[in-house]
């Protein structure tokens, strides 16, 4: 059973925040070349890409209020778990209508559940937030995004195999997110994360043997390749994700897709060197 010393966290599901951006041109263009690609300039109009509304509404905090880890400290909208390691678990995404570059919008988070666990690496902490994002034309976006909370790790843990992914995938992918790619998407998200581009402290301190590829620059270069699979005339409307193995820079990564056979949806998922799945959803279009 869960320690019961984090059920008082519970306490926090209900507490809700609003923040405003505008849906600038800029974090487009740069996204574009951090995914390699020659994209020109956005226009106002432009349809945002699947997943990049991830490039706003972000959090700024003094560096005298960021943890050790690089995160902001806790207890502001996040409950102030105990625990030392936080990671983006996986979530949901529900797209309503279009958001597009020159849009002024609206994202009111909640905190929707609290949950504390007990798992094989001990206590654990999932926390999740539900995300609405709004412009003059109504709701966008809808978005649940679940964040856990683990113990620190512990002298020789290894890190978990991988399950291997299914074989013969229609639509793949093969790509290197190397150093430079992990420090340019932490930048466009203004995530600290220290996971993502300081060696030592990821190696000797969160002890995984290599800078840790983002969770949501994953779920994009998934959706990235549904994106591109859409059935004519058809639309990305919901994707469901989880997060499965940790993988590290400057090794191969593979993002695959089988579609089902009404073209509907597709079952995607990310798979390291070794064939082993770090990440695995269901888009759906419409």
């Amino acid at each position: 059973m869960a320690d019961t010393a984090f059920e008082g966290f519970r306490d926090w599901v209900g507490r809700r925040r609003e923040e405003h951006d505008t849906i600038t041109e800029w974090p487009v263009r740069a996204m574009h070349a951090t995914l390699d690609r020659e994209a020109g300039s956005p226009a106002a109009g432009d349809e945002l890409p699947p997943a990049w509304h991830w490039l706003y509404f972000l959090e700024a905090r003094p560096a005298s209020q960021i943890a050790r880890d690089g995160h902001p400290e806790r207890g502001d909208f996040l409950p102030p778990v105990p625990l030392p390691r936080r990671m983006w678990a996986g979530g949901r995404i529900e797209w309503r209508q279009p958001l597009r570059v020159g849009d002024r919008a609206a994202r009111l988070s909640e905190i929707v559940s609290v949950e504390p666990k007990s798992g094989r690496t001990g206590t654990l902490v999932f926390v999740t937030v539900r995300h609405t994002i709004s412009t003059a034309a109504g709701v966008s976006i809808v978005e649940e995004h679940d964040i856990v909370y683990r113990e620190a790790a512990r002298p020789g843990d290894p890190v978990p195999a991988a399950r291997p992914g299914p074989a013969g995938a229609p639509w793949t992918r093969t790509l290197v997110p190397d150093e430079v790619m992990l420090f340019r998407y932490s930048a466009l998200t203004f995530n600290g994360h220290r996971i993502h581009y300081d060696t030592p402290y990821v190696t000797g301190i969160e002890g995984y043997p290599g800078l840790i590829v983002h969770g949501p620059l994953q779920a994009t270069l998934l959706l990235d390749l549904a994106q591109a699979h859409c059935p004519a005339g058809l639309r990305l409307t919901r994707f469901e994700y989880r997060a499965l193995s940790p993988t590290f820079g400057g090794l191969p990564l593979a993002v695959n897709g089988q579609p089902a056979d009404d073209g509907r949806s597709a079952q995607v998922w990310a798979a390291g060197p070794s064939g082993g799945q770090t990440m695995a959803g269901t888009v759906n279009y419409g």
